[in-house]
Order: C-alpha cells, then sequence, then structure tokens
C-alpha cells in the first residue's frame, strides 16, 4: 500500500487551522460551532459510500481502493467543483483539502451511523491541485470502412448489433475497462483516468496490452495507450461495472496504435 498524509498534514498544521487530529482529539470544545480544519478528503475508494475527512489516507500503488486511516469525520455537501481538483484514480476522489463548515460530535453519522464525528461543508478548497494532461483522438473519418469513436456514440444504434472497426484510448484498472475518448493523467504520469465518451469494451488482446503505457506492479496497475479495435458493437443496454455504460464492444482483434516509451 502506498501512504499519504502525515508529513503533508504537519506541514500545514503551523496556522491557525485545525488538523483533523486537533479537531476530534477536543471534539466536544468544538461540536456545534463553525470550524475550519486541513485533512484528506476520501470519497469512495475501498468503500464507495465513503465521504470523510482523514488524517491519512493509503491507497494500492495503482491509486485504486483507498482508504481512509485514523480518527474520521463524515462530510455532508463537499463542493462538486473542488473534486476535480483532487486526485482521481477511478474508483475514488481523494486529497489534501482546506474545509470551512459546521462540525457535530457525539451522534450516529453516516452509513449505520459508524460514525462519532460530522462536519457540513460550507467551503472548501484544495491545498495542493493535482495538475493533470490530456490526451484525445480527433474527430475526423477514418476511412476503409472504419468509424470513428465520436461518430459511433454520437449514433449508437446506427451500429447495434454489427462488427466495427474504430480507434480510441483502452484504459483498464482492474475495475474499469473502456474504450474513450481520451485519457488523462497527473503531472508524473500516474493516476490515468478515461476521459469523455467511452464504451465499456472487453477482450482486448494481452499481447499488445504490453505495448501500452503500463503501471506498476505484476500485473500492471493500469494499462492504457491509442489502439484499434474490430469487434462486436451493442448499445442501448447496463453494462459494465454498476451497469453504467450504454454501449459495449467485444474485440474480436486489436492493435497499438503508438508504444509507450
Amino acid at each position: 500500500m502506498a501512504l499519504f498524509g502525515a508529513l503533508a498534514l504537519a506541514a500545514c498544521g503551523q496556522d491557525d487551522t485545525l488538523s483533523v487530529q486537533k479537531l476530534v482529539s477536543d471534539a466536544q470544545q468544538y461540536n456545534g460551532k463553525q470550524i475550519t480544519v486541513n485533512g484528506f478528503y476520501l470519497k469512495g475508494g475501498e468503500n464507495s459510500a465513503v465521504s470523510v475527512l482523514a488524517p491519512v489516507i493509503s491507497t494500492l500503488d495503482n491509486g485504486l481502493s483507498a482508504r481512509a486511516n485514523g480518527d474520521m469525520i463524515w462530510v455532508d455537501g463537499f463542493p462538486d467543483n473542488v473534486l476535480g481538483q483532487l486526485h482521481q484514480p477511478g474508483d475514488s476522489t481523494y486529497g489534501l483539502v482546506r474545509a470551512t463548515g459546521q462540525f457535530e460530535s457525539g451522534g450516529s453519522y453516516g452509513p449505520d451511523g459508524q460514525y462519532k464525528y460530522r462536519m457540513q461543508i460550507a467551503s472548501a478548497e484544495a491545498i495542493e491541485r493535482v495538475q493533470r494532461t490530456e490526451v484525445r483522438i480527433e474527430n475526423k473519418p477514418l476511412g476503409d470502412g472504419k468509424v470513428g469513436l465520436l461518430e459511433l456514440t454520437a449514433d449508437p444504434a446506427k451500429y447495434n448489433g454489427q462488427s466495427v472497426t474504430t480507434q480510441g484510448y483502452y484504459f483498464w484498472n482492474g475495475v474499469i475497462f473502456v474504450l474513450a475518448e481520451g485519457v488523462a493523467t497527473e503531472k508524473d504520469g500516474s493516476s490515468p483516468q478515461p476521459l469523455g465518451k467511452t464504451i465499456w469494451m472487453e477482450g482486448f488482446p494481452p499481447d499488445e496490452s504490453g505495448k501500452l503505457h503500463l503501471g506498476p506492479g505484476s500485473p500492471p496497475g493500469y494499462v492504457w495507450g491509442l489502439v484499434e479495435v474490430t469487434g462486436d458493437f451493442k448499445s442501448g443496454g447496463n453494462f459494465g461495472k454498476d451497469g453504467k455504460y450504454t454501449e459495449f464492444l467485444q474485440a474480436t482483434s486489436a492493435k497499438a496504435l503508438e508504444q509507450a516509451k
């Protein structure tokens, strides 16, 4: 497991803003008050229902399965516009934030009432904003009977039940298997995530996966890259993780269009 939190949080605790540790250690004093606190916000991860502030977040090497550690504060009302500034490896959102809101203690908060503390967020900001680099396919005809991904997703019923050849960014992290319009990575190349239009895809050949961008570990924590795929296309269903994808491509053949350096 990779570990985030202790050193960064200590460094941010030099001003008058509370840390999560200090807040919960004297919870009764702050009960019912409007306070500002520095901590790691986590949404999702190992438990998809989680929305908490914590002193430490741990993840797998690929950034997945994030878990909050230490004393936790259940969070309601975290602003959506701040989520995009945090780490988003695919199954969660997390990062170091400064949050202001109403603090409560001594109750039973969150799912099954398992949290002793709660904070209703009034405002929040990312202490360290994540910088991302994006790559996307071009919206242009492919020729030779091939169908562009954007054309395919714009009129999926037209191609339903057919074998199609298209191009896009293959993305796999053990949880998500998609052909996407693009991929965004953090500045250091970590935490890739699919962008734009996406099609749930299965059957991508492992020998071609090895030519693409690979995450740490064995098997790798993630795979992504520009590919051309031929497969059987379906639309109008509930495919993939949580059934949230309306299009599906069962790959019958594929090739990498660029090799990772």
